[in-house]
């Protein structure tokens, strides 16, 4: 087995229980606006770099749905609750954390988010100091399920694909991982992964204490 030296997270949905209030978000304002998005839509669009949701939600809803509109105010709400409240990590996130730090892992952060949210929000949560480095869907030519993200997020920690983890929730994510040729451990959040996308992952767990102690497991060599 191939020694790894790497972890890259995806942060919402896995590191971060965001979905469901960035589901909220939008249900709320679509309707203050005379429209509806329907959780079957909004879980299509889990997972994709905002250029393809936004090409996504303008096709489904017309050209005359007010999407800047929508997304500047659901991310705005978010952010402030964010940092009155706090950030709702997942539950296990710091043990993983902790773990890959005290065992020597480079690790990163790679996600379709950009680059001031996902500082203001690994800031706010108090994980800043875990990671080496982010990565973000703008600064790849395709974002996820394209493998560039995690391919780049590679080269910039100076390690190969093989002796990397990815933790995903999305099935877009986990796509992207398998098709970079890293292993993909998948902690699924809003959705379950589709039977092909079970079969492209390393395995399926229930939470990212699982997640750690598979990453354990092979550590030690069980």
């Amino acid at each position: 087995m191939i020694k790894k030296k790497a972890v890259i997270f995806d942060m919402d949905g896995l590191m971060i229980d965001s979905e469901r209030v960035t589901w909220e978000g939008y249900q709320r304002e679509c309707r203050l606006r005379g429209y509806e998005m329907t959780l079957d839509f909004y879980m299509q669009m889990l997972g994709h770099p905002m250029a393809a949701v936004r090409k996504m939600m303008q096709e489904h809803f017309g050209d005359s749905f007010p999407m800047e509109e929508i997304i500047q105010s659901v991310h705005h709400n978010m952010d402030l609750q964010f940092s009155t409240k706090g950030v709702p990590v997942k539950p296990g996130l710091m043990n993983l954390l902790k773990y890959t730090k005290e065992h020597g892992y480079r690790t990163m952060v790679a996600t379709s988010s950009d680059r001031d949210r996902v500082e203001r929000i690994l800031k706010y949560a108090g994980i800043e100091e875990y990671f080496n480095d982010i990565i973000c869907g703008n600064e790849v030519a395709q974002g996820k399920p394209n493998p560039d993200i995690f391919l780049k997020g590679c080269r910039k920690l100076a390690v190969e694909p093989e002796e990397t983890y990815v933790v995903e929730d999305s099935e877009m994510g986990v796509l992207a991982a398998f098709r970079a040729g890293i292993d993909v451990i998948c902690v699924p959040d809003m959705k379950e992964p589709e039977e092909e996308y079970r079969e492209m992952t390393l395995c399926v767990v229930r939470s990212l204490t699982e997640a750690k102690d598979v990453i354990a497991a092979r550590d030690s060599g069980n």
